[in-house]
């Protein structure tokens, strides 16, 4: 666990099931998870995206909004955004999705990863890969960041504690974090970097 600190803006190409651009900015007084995803990505299609869909079904969205992240750092070629349309249709997303702005050159300080495949808003978070959740509080301070699957229960448990959160006490809270050494690659569990 670690100190709170405000949720970084989302770095965005384009919007998908939305009519103008979304900021963090604009929804203060929300909890908002974000469900960062690729399309190739089997733990996306089959574990992170029907979560992000549950919950947008099960809250109200005067207390949650759920928003969908492409973050494409692999299969590059695959991913265009015309796919990505089809995509969303196919596997009926009803939430507004971004896709993350492509990478900057260059390598990730400290890590000397090539930046040249991991795209900028997955960066700024320090995501590990996909699917991965974003849980931002009602003042947008960033609550939990997890690479992986979570149980639906401590979703929805952590989701209603972010609601029924006092707005002052959420800066002095701190930020579930969970390590993952996960090896590169994907399988059914989801596509780590």
């Amino acid at each position: 666990m670690r100190k709170l600190q405000k949720a970084p803006a989302l770095q965005v190409e384009q919007w998908f099931n939305s009519k103008e651009d979304i900021t963090l900015e604009s929804l203060r007084g929300r909890v908002v998870l974000i469900e960062v995803f690729q399309m190739l990505c089997p733990g996306c299609v089959e574990l992170g995206l029907p979560q992000a869909k549950r919950a947008a079904q099960l809250f109200s969205p005067k207390d949650l909004v759920v928003l969908g992240l492409h973050s494409v750092f692999e299969h590059h070629a695959a991913m265009t955004p015309v796919s990505l349309q089809a995509f969303l249709q196919e596997y009926r997303i009803p939430f507004p999705v971004a896709v993350d702005l492509p990478a900057l050159k260059g390598t990730i300080p400290q890590t000397h990863i090539p930046q040249t495949h991991i795209p900028q808003t997955m960066q700024r978070y320090q995501l590990q890969g996909t699917p991965s959740l974003i849980l931002i509080d009602r003042q947008g301070y960033l609550r939990r960041v997890k690479f992986g699957a979570i149980d639906d229960m401590q979703l929805g448990a952590e989701i209603m504690s972010l609601i029924r959160e006092n707005p002052l006490e959420g800066e002095e809270g701190t930020m579930k974090i969970d390590p993952a050494s996960v090896p590169p690659g994907c399988d059914e569990k989801g596509c780590a970097i």
